[in-house]
């Protein structure tokens, strides 16, 4: 974007980009409109001026809020520094006006270990909006710009994104005491096949991985209970419903604590790398690169 877009044949209104700004940061009009104090009418008409001025449209429209394009982004990085200088002379507090993180990534990891860990940044004022979802519906999100940070269950193709290396995750064959007990002394993994299997989908992919990896075997087996989310899955486990392959980090608590109990021990156990992914460059959020060092940081621990 050139600086004819911006000057275009007069001044233009410092008011229209500091409702712009906000808008890009905020992620919604309505939010902005309370930010700036203004009616969300008048954050609206200043939109469309400034898209007006620079001959393209700058945000998506979508029911919850709008995602910038690529020139929106383009432009918010050349604002902001200069805005922000200009409301640190003026009194204002340009902190105030940073935008929240979108973060996204499977519900288990983010609400068992991403938000245990990014709870302390909010008393440093970082706001989060966590979505949840399957890894390529929001690595499609996140080049559609919906997202901050994704966390990936596997790394994506091509140069459209950056990925960095988060962790491992070890999956584990896991019981209550009741089916451990019963299950003493018998083969494995034939005995466990005719025992009732709680799994995440019909088609029991965690499962059928672990069979595959560990006993070098296909898993003949059919699911007594399937629920698409694995803390369900482990609440049914703990209870006594029968018997699952959990991540680790999952049921580590319960594991601890004798409530649940390790029904093998492989020298060598499936795993699962996850990625902390964004799209290439340095966000103007500086919010979200606090959550991305966070993130990486407590990674080293788990």
């Amino acid at each position: 974007m050139s600086d004819h877009d911006i000057h275009g044949s007069g001044p233009l209104d410092l008011n229209l980009l500091r409702t712009f700004l906000a808008v890009h940061r905020l992620g919604s009009f309505t939010a902005a409109a309370r930010r700036l104090s203004l009616s969300q009418s008048t954050v609206t008409t200043h939109i469309r001026a400034l898209e007006r001025r620079l001959g393209r449209e700058l945000f998506e429209r979508r029911a919850q809020g709008v995602t910038p394009l690529p020139h929106a982004d383009e432009l918010a990085a050349r604002l902001s520094a200069p805005l922000d200088q200009l409301a640190v002379i003026s009194g204002e507090e340009p902190s105030s006006t940073v935008a929240p993180v979108h973060l996204a990534g499977p519900a288990e990891f983010l609400g068992t270990l991403g938000l245990t860990v990014l709870a302390e940044l909010v008393a440093q004022g970082v706001r989060l909006r966590v979505a949840t979802g399957l890894t390529e519906v929001l690595l499609e999100e996140l080049r559609a710009g919906r997202h901050d940070l994704v966390v990936a269950t596997r790394r994506p193709r091509g140069r459209t994104l950056h990925a960095e290396l988060l962790g491992d995750e070890e999956f584990v064959l896991v019981a209550a005491p009741v089916w451990a007990e019963r299950l003493k002394g018998q083969e494995l993994p034939t005995a466990l096949e005719s025992l009732p299997l709680i799994a995440y989908a019909e088609d029991l992919p965690i499962a059928r991985r672990y069979w595959r990896h560990v006993f070098d075997r296909r898993l003949h087996a059919q699911a007594a209970i399937t629920v698409p989310d694995l803390r369900s899955v482990l609440t049914a486990v703990t209870v006594g419903a029968g018997w699952s392959v959990l991540p680790g980090y999952l049921c580590r608590t319960e594991l601890a604590s004798g409530v649940l109990r390790l029904l093998h021990q492989p020298e060598d156990p499936p795993i699962n790398t996850s990625y902390l992914v964004q799209r290439p460059g340095s966000s103007t959020n500086p919010h979200v690169t606090l959550v991305r060092e966070h993130l990486l940081a407590a990674a080293k621990t788990w």
